[in-house]
């Protein structure tokens, strides 16, 4: 799920801490909006516009902390919806319901840790891709 992989130069401790911060700004906003899954996406998405000028090293890992948070925002939207519609609907619980809140917890709790190692290793300026995300990532984030 997460790769080591090499950057091409070492990044500054500025540049580290900057970088880390991006994975822990959805940690931070999971704490505050946990049953509104738009509150992590958009912390997220402000931490990057607001440091997409920055180095490549702080830009890429921002993309990859954004990539992996709007995969996350889908996945708990669709739970979070699905969930209000048994509570104010004449929906019946089932077990394809059960079976998606497990995937959406066990999602969220992959995520978690992931984010949790990333950030640490990150800080220390060691450059993490997650598998999928990182790939996207090289994609969509090109060295200028």
């Amino acid at each position: 799920m997460i790769h080591i992989g090499n950057f091409s130069y070492k990044p500054s401790d500025h540049e580290a801490e900057k970088a880390s911060n991006s994975y822990l700004m959805s940690l931070i906003a999971v704490i505050a909006g946990l049953p509104l899954p738009i509150i992590n996406l958009l912390a997220t998405l402000i931490f990057y516009l607001g440091n997409r000028k920055g180095t490549y090293f702080v830009r890429w890992h921002c993309t990859q902390a954004l990539v992996s948070q709007f995969s996350l925002f889908i996945i708990n939207t669709i739970g979070f919806w699905w969930t209000l519609s048994l509570i104010f609907k004449d929906t019946e619980l089932s077990n394809m319901y059960i079976a998606y809140m497990i995937m959406v917890m066990l999602a969220n709790l992959t995520e978690f840790i992931v984010t949790i190692y990333s950030a640490i290793q990150i800080r220390k300026g060691i450059h993490i891709e997650w598998w999928l995300y990182g790939s996207l990532t090289h994609k969509i984030c090109k060295e200028s």
